[in-house]
């Protein structure tokens, strides 16, 4: 009994960096997602205007994006546990000035300043998480990537769950604008979604000190620091060269851009092209961040039957899925269709990150997949704007057309990569 109980807990041990880093991108996400359903709150307590609002969220992303490949190559440098503690200690201080209730004129400025730290700490984390597991898991390589990714995506759905909860924030918030508006609601709501990311503050801490202390600084051949070669940008652009990674990386901007064009759209979209109630559209779209899930299977089957196989299937669900979007009416086909597009999106990205992981050489793995992540959130981030233009010009199913054909693309490329291949 008792050399039972001590061989699982040793196994349990052998996952401690998959659930820290698995944590920590749980709270980095959560911390992000938790502030769109909070601006109706902000706009209205601190007087502030959607384009203010909008600004702020896209000044945060764009910290965050500008992270990925700068942390990339310093965890090559100087390991990935110093750049993930660092990281999860500067979203933990980001949350903490969020939480710290200001006067007028500091309320918004703080929240802001607050914002951006959240955006620079959580920026360093999975580039860094997904090499490091990598090397951790190296045989389990999908079902660890599938693990992180799924508590990322449960986030989106817990954050919002969270301010409900939370001393019943959001109700507090309409009724406090009524009843004391201005400076008087500012502070009603203060106690509400103030304490949300006080909460915050504390779990980053208390992750990045178990992180450190449970995480070795060497957890595998390779993760050391000045383990990394010089050649600056240089060598990690280099990696262009070989076509199979190029083809790669082109597939995964592909679908980065219709991803993100279908997710920032697709409420409008199902209502304006599909004709369907926004309280239907709202519950769809919702579905698409449940099936979620299937990132555990689809992680695990490329572990055991490869990777470039389940990349061409899930893309070509996904594929699929946008199709049906532009064909069918009804709320259980459109129904379907988001739930068949749901399912092959949220199952490539595990085995993307496990492909990735594979074909980038070890001493240029950090900032190998820096580089790729930003090329990839820059796609995602055209991509809204190019879909509201086309939107604005010629209608929401001309737009889904080019995300889909995006899709087809990917697609197409993933059958160039398998020829490069070999």
């Amino acid at each position: 009994m008792g050399t039972g109980t001590g061989s699982r807990l040793r196994a349990l041990a052998d996952y401690d960096v998959l659930a820290l880093s698995a944590l920590i991108w749980f709270l980095a996400k959560f911390l992000r997602y938790a502030f769109p359903p909070l601006f109706p709150t902000f706009r209205d307590a601190f007087g502030v205007s959607n384009a203010t609002l909008g600004l702020a969220f896209a000044a945060m992303m764009a910290v965050y994006a500008a992270m990925q490949f700068p942390s990339g190559a310093l965890a090559d440098r100087v390991g990935a546990r110093a750049v993930i503690v660092a990281g999860a200690s500067v979203a933990g201080a980001g949350a903490l000035v969020l939480a710290v209730p200001l006067e007028a004129p500091w309320a918004l400025p703080g929240i802001v300043a607050g914002m951006l730290l959240v955006g620079l700490g959580t920026g360093v984390h999975k580039t860094v998480a997904v090499r490091l597991l990598a090397r951790e898991y190296p045989a389990r390589t999908g079902r660890a990537l599938g693990v992180l990714d799924t508590l990322g995506a449960v986030s989106g759905v817990a954050a919002p769950s969270a301010l409900v909860l939370v001393s019943g924030a959001l109700l507090a918030g309409a009724l406090a604008t009524v009843r004391a508006p201005g400076r008087a609601a500012a502070r009603a709501v203060a106690a509400d979604w103030r304490t949300l990311f006080l909460a915050g503050a504390v779990a980053a801490g208390v992750l990045a000190a178990l992180f450190a202390r449970r995480v070795p600084a060497t957890t595998a051949p390779g993760d050391r620091p000045g383990d990394a070669a010089g050649g600056g940008v240089g060598r990690y652009l280099a990696l262009f060269r070989d076509p199979a990674f190029a083809a790669f990386v082109a597939v995964t901007v592909c679908f980065s851009f219709a991803y993100n064009g279908a997710v920032a759209f697709l409420p409008s979209y199902l209502v304006a092209a599909g004709g369907l109630p926004e309280a239907t559209a709202s519950v769809l779209y919702s579905g698409l961040f449940v099936v979620s899930l299937v990132q555990l299977a689809t992680g695990d089957l490329s572990d055991r039957v490869g990777r470039l196989p389940v990349i061409g299937a899930t893309l070509a669900l996904g594929t699929l899925g946008l199709v049906l979007l532009l064909t069918v009416s009804g709320v259980v086909a459109a129904g379907a269709a988001v739930v068949v597009f749901g399912l092959g999106c949220h199952g490539f990205r595990p085995v993307r990150g496990a492909y990735l992981s594979a074909v980038i050489p070890e001493s240029s793995a950090g900032g190998g997949l820096g580089v790729v992540r930003t090329l990839l959130m820059g796609a995602g981030a055209l991509s809204p704007a190019v879909v509201g233009w086309v939107a604005d010009a010629v209608g929401f199913r001309a737009a889904f057309a080019l995300l889909a054909a995006a899709m087809v693309a990917a697609v197409a490329g993933t059958g160039v990569v398998a020829v490069a291949d070999g």
